[in-house]
């Protein structure tokens, strides 16, 4: 039977959404092949998806499972899920005695099988970074590396990524503590590089549902160890569905329309990020790709970006658009756009100054984006991060390095 691997930043769950994604059963329609071993690796993850109690997990209970947690239902879209359960046990005034973070740093250690990521003291300036995040997040953290290698240096970033909900700040918590639904098989993969090594900055992707609450967990650890640390949230850029029905062309994704989303976004992050600032002044700051995505639709329809062919594939057909589907999930090209945008706030330095163009052998076949539009990916990520009033980054004087904030 053919193995189908765990994509890199997709969890159990995001991939029984992607094969169920029709609303149809595996076993009906026999369109995959899953080897005990992948049943095994989801009953490790979600025990509870055993009803009846035998220890291995059939294809009927994973589709069973797949249908309790709301996704690719027949009749409805499938995805990530938007809604869900979260545990109780976030209500309370402390967290299970038993949880990870509360153990010694060798103790942590020990419960990630002795394992420490740590990287050794970089150049000055350049920032050790541990981030969560998902399908959202995955363009940047894949482009970033290549991004600061051409400015001449080696980013230090250690991540714990998952799809759709399993990347949330707020499940990677439970996830890498052993509790709530993850109650007593604790994965701390980040808790024991934050608690052993040196870090300067951390990085989210927002989700659904999101609570300060899911944040503050991770500052609070993150402090105790690193005083001086940064914290950044990716916001949500625009997405079609804000418009209630999803259209039947890009007639109506004006600039306009597109910049109203934007703002929507805007507001909603932006509130939870200064709940959080509020608490922790001076410490969390947003990195701005949904202003970017707004900037990049705007300069679309100027007809300023070179090769790209539509707004939304999903809906005007076309592959290099800057969405690739309803969710919004980015097109081809874009995961640089977004690896501009995280590496202009982390670095308060404009991707202009970087002299050198990216290789062409990380870029999309045929050497998309070419370095017109890559030349534009720059520009928009600067203009999105100086103009951002929680991106913690301003240049008055417009020479390309942040200013110096009190």
């Amino acid at each position: 039977m053919k193995t189908i691997p765990f994509p890199r930043f997709f969890g159990p769950i995001a991939w029984l959404a992607a094969i169920f994604s029709s609303g149809a059963t595996l076993a009906q329609e026999k369109k995959v092949d899953i080897t005990e071993n992948q049943l095994a690796q989801w009953l490790e993850r979600f025990p509870d998806a055993d009803t009846d109690g035998d220890g291995k997990l059939s294809l009927a209970e994973a589709d069973a499972y797949r249908k309790k947690l709301g996704i690719g239902e027949p009749g409805k879209r499938g995805g990530a899920p938007k809604t869900f359960a979260v545990d109780p046990g976030w209500e309370g005034p402390e967290f299970p005695e038993k949880a990870v973070f509360r153990l010694s740093p060798e103790g942590i250690k020990a419960a990630n099988g002795g394992e420490a990521r740590a990287f050794p003291k970089p150049a000055d300036g350049v920032l050790r970074v541990v981030g969560t995040g998902h399908s959202f997040m995955a363009p940047g953290y894949k482009t970033l590396p290549a991004i600061c290698r051409s400015a001449g240096f080696e980013q230090p970033l250690h991540t714990h990524t998952g799809g759709g909900v399993t990347g949330s700040a707020r499940y990677k918590w439970e996830e890498e503590n052993g509790i709530f639904q993850f109650d007593g098989r604790p994965k701390p993969v980040l808790l024991s590089a934050i608690a052993n090594a040196d870090w300067e900055a951390m990085i989210w992707g927002p989700y659904y549902q999101d609570r300060p609450a899911y944040y503050e967990c991770w500052i609070d650890f993150c402090l105790k160890y690193h005083p001086g640390m940064k914290f950044y949230l990716s916001d949500a850029w625009p997405q079609v569905e804000q418009l209630g029905e999803i259209p039947r062309n890009e007639e109506v994704l004006t600039a306009e329309t597109v910049a109203r989303l934007g703002r929507e976004k805007n507001a909603q992050y932006g509130t939870l990020i200064e709940t959080l600032n509020a608490k922790y002044p001076g410490k969390v700051f947003v990195l701005p790709t949904s202003d970017a995505l707004v900037l990049a639709v705007e300069r679309f329809h100027r007809g300023e970006l070179e090769g790209v062919e539509g707004i939304n594939r999903a809906i005007g057909k076309k592959e290099r658009s800057i969405w690739r589907d309803q969710l919004g999930h980015l097109g081809p090209g874009f995961e640089w756009l977004e690896g501009y945008v995280f590496y202009a706030t982390l670095y308060a330095k404009s991707p202009e100054l970087i002299a050198e163009d990216i290789a062409p052998s990380v870029k999309q076949a045929g050497g998309f984006p070419g370095r017109a539009l890559d030349k534009v990916f720059r520009q928009i990520a600067w203009q999105a991060v100086i103009h951002h009033p929680l991106s913690g980054v301003r240049d008055a004087d417009g020479d390309g390095v942040g200013d110096a904030l009190p």
